[in-house]
């Protein structure tokens, strides 16, 4: 080798290891502001756009009332960058259907009594991690729901209250991974192809792009507690097969694909807990999915159910009696 490409190839490596040496001697965020000015950017008009024609022309079914609902996106683990294209999805399906006023926050001084008392649903936007240190922040949230009123979820509201059980099963469980990821396209069913809250998908089951989780056995309320009435649909083999692929210096998640198809995924729910409703869908990972008219109209139904506008059936599913179930297509339809 010629001396002078020793010279290039050393001081290309110099340069390599000074830029590395760079990034880490940057400094990284550290408060919410700071994280939170990191991780998103601005929705462009296009953006804006296509949330906007999703929308529904309107409610389901009129409002009994002027509604309030807050919106809460605090996170104290992983941050979504879907996060304000889900606020901007609320606030505007709000005004364009006049079903709810949202108010955005992200700072838990919002949950006191008073402060409470003008609000019929508390909506949790991908929040993760939640702690909520302060006990009269957990006592105003579980007095909400005993007073009638409503809580919902969106995708990562079920990533939190590790350390509140009394929440964490009001959510109905935690996150454990997620073996169907943001980038995959992923089949599912109804549950209850005929329940009010399903009504955006036709009576069919369908494919979605979106990230998907699976819950803590231990936390997960299951069907004797849920109404559950989206799941994924593990008779199909693009569903299987993640749960087939091992894992960094840990084994695949089933042993066989006969085993991964008994698995349970839900993926939404409703339920009555401590004097009031809730609802939650683990749709909501991706920007693509605040694009999407049938998963948006599931989304403002839901709402409306734990808002106690929609009528609709919460019993249990292992409790309840004439479930029709619709399984997705067999294959992806192609556009």
């Amino acid at each position: 080798m010629h001396p002078s490409a020793r010279f290039w190839i050393t001081a290309a490596s110099l340069a390599l290891l000074t830029s590395i040496g760079n990034a880490q001697d940057k400094p990284q965020p550290q408060t919410w502001e700071e994280k939170k000015a990191a991780r998103f950017k601005p929705m462009t008009d296009a953006d804006k756009q296509a949330v906007l024609d999703a929308i529904p022309q309107a409610p389901t079914v009129a409002p009994k009332s002027t509604h309030k609902i807050l919106v809460f996106w605090l996170c104290e683990g992983f941050i979504h960058t879907s996060i304000p294209t889900a606020n901007f999805a609320l606030e505007t399906m709000g005004k364009k259907t006049g079903a709810f006023e949202a108010t955005l926050a992200d700072d838990y001084s919002v949950f006191t009594a008073a402060n409470l008392a003008q609000y019929d649903l508390i909506l949790f936007n991908s929040t993760t991690r939640l702690k909520f240190p302060n006990p009269e922040h957990r006592k105003a949230i579980m007095d909400f729901l005993e007073a009638g009123k409503g809580v919902a979820g969106i995708h990562a509201a079920s990533d939190n209250f590790d350390n509140w059980p009394e929440a964490l099963a009001m959510m109905g469980g935690i996150f454990s991974g997620h073996p169907w990821t943001a980038g995959g396209t992923w089949a599912f069913r109804l549950d209850d192809s005929g329940h009010p809250i399903n009504q955006a998908f036709a009576g069919q089951g369908f494919w979605h792009k979106d990230e998907i989780y699976q819950y803590n056995p231990a936390t997960y309320q299951g069907k004797d507690n849920l109404r559950v009435l989206v799941s994924l649909d593990m008779s199909k083999s693009a569903n299987i097969a993640p749960l087939l692929q091992p894992k960094k210096d840990k084994p695949a998640d089933a042993a066989s694909p006969e085993v991964a198809a008994k698995r349970e995924i839900p993926v939404s729910w409703i339920r009555e807990y401590g004097g009031g409703r809730v609802y939650y869908s683990n749709f909501g990972h991706n920007e693509s999915t605040y694009a999407s008219k049938p998963v948006l109209k599931h989304f403002l139904d839901g709402i409306q159910y734990a808002l106690g506008d929609l009528t609709a059936d919460s019993t249990p599913t292992a409790k309840a009696s004439s479930l029709n179930g619709a399984l997705a297509p067999e294959q992806l339809p192609v556009k």
